[in-house]
Order: structure tokens, then C-alpha cells, then sequence
């Protein structure tokens, strides 16, 4: 089947403008609406109705553009900004899609998802991701190939493959009642303290022409010499002030007593088993939402932390300040700036869960 499309929406801004406060993120007038024809089965002659989410800033998109022909399943929209996106996606519920089509980024996802959870809530229609973005950490879980286009997505929905994840769900703590499902933020990467710090450099590496597995080995090349050389006054291996409680009871997570017993010099969270550059931070753990939590450590621990990084390293781990674990959800109050997907949010109280569980397609 050749794929033709129709521009659903063409803006002249583009989406770049950043959540910074979570009372930015964009509200929709009806929130929970189910789709259309979700449930409805489709015969196997029958073309799928799919939605396309376009981010033309997108890395790997610049310059270049859908063909706009003529098609009656086939539908894009290119929101100009985050707040558009709600009605890009109302309008794809409305429709009925049986494939929601994201082309960008990591952060294009976070902020499609963050914006579909009040209009699809948990039924949500298959997803497919183009990797088209500086990083594209989950089109890596999934084993989706780089040159992956529209027509390969379309295709795949009927012959290919399902990955099955459930994003990380961060809610302020303020936040209650219907307010809660309005200010939660979806995505599939959390990290803080010293992955604040290389998110930034990381930054950099990118300006250097460095982008996916590339920018990640780069990037952990340099957090390892600054952790080494550094004085615990350097931000690398300050970290953050940080609580985390564990589940639903808020235990508080364990501490080895290296450095100061407030801090932790990163945290980093994620529902993918499968990182950039092969890295395997949570060792032997593998399903749900987990994380690892770094004290400040000795520098002798950080010469450790490559063998960890690669899973060859496992004993000894909570003793020398390495904390790998698996959680239903837990609590984080930091008094300083976290990462989600590639993107700054505010220092306070949170609550990180993870949301419904979503189907991936891949080849």
C-alpha cells in the first residue's frame, strides 16, 4: 500500500517553546474522552485511519517535509507549539485512529504523551516512533531502525512486531483532585543531580555533531573524568539535595553514609530495558520502573562505575554508595532542577508512578 497524506494543520511557529513550570503544561476543555471507535474492530481490507504528530525542528527533520497529497486515512498535524498539541490529538480521537504516528524525538514524545493522557487516557491506539531527534533513547528500546519511515510504520501495524512499556507519570505533590491529571507529565527517562549536569554537557556534544549513542558516550566519557579529578564542592560530584520514598509507604531509600547523607550525587529512572551505547545502569533489573541512586562517592568507587555501566560489576554495590532497585512508584523532593526526556523541570515535591501501558509497533 503506497501512503498518501493530508495536512490535517500547518502552523508557521514550530514546537520548541520548553515546560518549565508544570502549570504550562496545556489543558484540554474534556479530559478522559474516549475514542471513538476504540474497541471497534477493523476488517482486514479495511485501511487504517492513522494520525501523524510532526515536529519539523526535530533533528533529523530539518528542511525536509511530508508529501501533503490527497488521502482519507492518512492524517497529519504539525502543531506550532505545546499548546496545540491537545487539539491535534482531540481531533485524532474524534477520527478514530487505529495509529498514532510520532516523528521526532524523545522530547516530542514527552510532550505527546503528557498531552494525549487526559484525552485517551488508557486506551490509547497502537504507537509508532520515527526517530528523528538529537536522542531517541526509546526508538533504541524498541529496535527501531534509524531510516524507519511513515509507509514502514503503517506496515508494521498490521505485520510487525509489539513492544509493550509503561511511561514514568510525574505529578507535583500540590496537586489534587482533577487538577492532578492535568499537571502530570509522561515520559520514559528521569534523572537528577549529576544527570542535570550532563544533560548540559550533553548539550554540547550535540553543537559537536555527537547525537544518540554517540552523545551518550561522550557525554559518560566526561561525567567519569570530572568525578574523578573533581573536589565534591565540583557539581559532578555534588549532586542534588534529595529524598526519595520508596512505594506507596514513602520508605526512605537507604543511604551507604558516603558524603553528605542529604545528597545524592545522581539519580536516573526509567520503565526501558534497553538504553543508548549498551549501558545497563540497573545491573540484572530489567521490567517496570527502576532507578538507581548514586551517593557521593569515593573516587576509588568511581573508577567502578564503567563495569557497572556495563553490568559486570554487582556485588558490593549499596556499600560503596550504588543503590539498584526496582519500585511501584516513589517520592522525590529536590532542591534542585530534574530531567525528563531531555528537558528541565522545577525543583520540588513529586510523585513518579508509571501510566497505562502502551503498544509500540516495530518491524
Amino acid at each position: 500500500m503506497t501512503v498518501e497524506t493530508s495536512c490535517l494543520r500547518t502552523y508557521s511557529i514550530v514546537m520548541a517553546t520548553p515546560i518549565y513550570e508544570f502549570a504550562q503544561i496545556p489543558r484540554v476543555d474534556a479530559p478522559g474522552r474516549a475514542r471513538e471507535r476504540a474497541g471497534r474492530p477493523r476488517a482486514s481490507d479495511q485501511a487504517p485511519v492513522v494520525g501523524v504528530i510532526y515536529n519539523p525542528r526535530s533533528h533529523r527533520n530539518l528542511g525536509a517535509d511530508f508529501d501533503c497529497g490527497l488521502s482519507p486515512h492518512v492524517h497529519i498535524a504539525r502543531p506550532g507549539d505545546r499548546s496545540q498539541l491537545p487539539a491535534a490529538l482531540e481531533d485524532f480521537a474524534r477520527r478514530g485512529i487505529d495509529l498514532l504516528v510520532i516523528n521526532g524525538g524523545d522530547g516530542t514524545v514527552r510532550d505527546v504523551l503528557t498531552c494525549g493522557r487526559p484525552i485517551f487516557g488508557d486506551e490509547w491506539p497502537a504507537i509508532a516512533v520515527l526517530p528523528k531527534g538529537k536522542t531517541n533513547a526509546l526508538t533504541v528500546d524498541l529496535g527501531i531502525p534509524d531510516d524507519w519511515t511513515l509507509q514502514d510504520a503503517i506496515h508494521a501495524l498490521d505485520h510487525g512486531g509489539r513492544v509493550f512499556r509503561r511511561p514514568i507519570e510525574v505529578t507535583p505533590f500540590h496537586a489534587g483532585g482533577a487538577d492532578a491529571g492535568l499537571l502530570r507529565v509522561s515520559g520514559f527517562i528521569l534523572g537528577a543531580g549529576a544527570f542535570t549536569t550532563a544533560t548540559r554537557a550533553g548539550q554540547s556534544a550535540h553543537k559537536l555533531g555527537a547525537f544518540n549513542s554517540l552523545a551518550v558516550g561522550v557525554t559518560a566519557l566526561w561525567a567519569l573524568m570530572q568525578s574523578l579529578f573533581a573536589t565534591r564542592a565540583n557539581a559532578w560530584r555534588r549532586g542534588a539535595r534529595m529524598r526519595i520514598g520508596l512505594g506507596a509507604g514513602e520508605v526512605p531509600m537507604a543511604h551507604s553514609g558516603r558524603g553528605d547523607p542529604e545528597m545524592r550525587q545522581v539519580l536516573f529512572a526509567s520503565t526501558l530495558e534497553r538504553l543508548p551505547a549498551g549501558i545497563r545502569p540497573f545491573g540484572f533489573l530489567k521490567n517496570g520502573l527502576k532507578l538507581v541512586a548514586v551517593d557521593q562517592i569515593s573516587r576509588r568507587t568511581v573508577a567502578l562505575v564503567p563495569l557497572v555501566l556495563l553490568g559486570k560489576l554487582r556485588s558490593g554495590l549499596r556499600e560503596r554508595g550504588i543503590h539498584q532497585l526496582a519500585a511501584s512508584q516513589f517520592t522525590l523532593s529536590i532542591d534542585d532542577q530534574f530531567i525528563l526526556d531531555g528537558e528541565a523541570f522545577p525543583a520540588g515535591d513529586y510523585r513518579v508512578e508509571q501510566g497505562p501501558e502502551l503498544a509500540f509497533v516495530r518491524p
